[in-house]
């Protein structure tokens, strides 16, 4: 086995470490970024996270949740949406527990911003699943 092949070895394989970095990444957005020391990438990424999860709150957008009680095959398209909310790690159960973002409040649904916020809630998740594989690579070594 030549150099060459051992370090390509040791890229293909991931420590407990870079799978901890991911993990804390995906928990609290920015986490992942601050473990490696990268305070820059994890001041940006994570704020962007945090800013629109909070700005999509704040338009009165609406979490996603998995219920059950629609009729047919319906309830199965809250599935993808739900994924796409959990991404937001932390965020999502700290808002089921405080009530915010999961009711339907007639109120809510009036607003001019709400389909917004609901937008801005599952961008704010997705780009955390980015996030969080961005820490896991760098810690992998297979970004810079």
């Amino acid at each position: 086995m030549s150099k060459d092949d051992n370090t390509e070895l040791s890229r293909q394989t991931s420590s407990s470490r870079d799978w901890l970095i991911g993990v804390a990444g995906w928990f609290f957005p920015g986490a992942g970024h601050l473990i490696q020391g990268n305070w820059w990438r994890a001041l940006l990424m994570g704020g962007t996270v945090w800013i629109a999860f909070v700005a999509g709150i704040m338009m009165g957008g609406r979490l996603f949740r998995y219920s059950g009680t629609e009729e047919g095959m319906s309830s199965l398209l809250q599935i993808p949406p739900m994924i796409a909310n959990l991404g937001a790690g932390l965020l999502y159960p700290a808002s089921w527990l405080i009530g915010v973002g999961f009711t339907d409040d007639p109120q809510l649904a009036a607003r001019a911003t709400f389909e917004y916020g609901t937008t801005f809630l599952l961008i704010a998740g997705l780009l955390n699943y980015l996030c969080m594989l961005d820490a896991f690579d760098i810690s992998a070594g297979r970004k810079p």
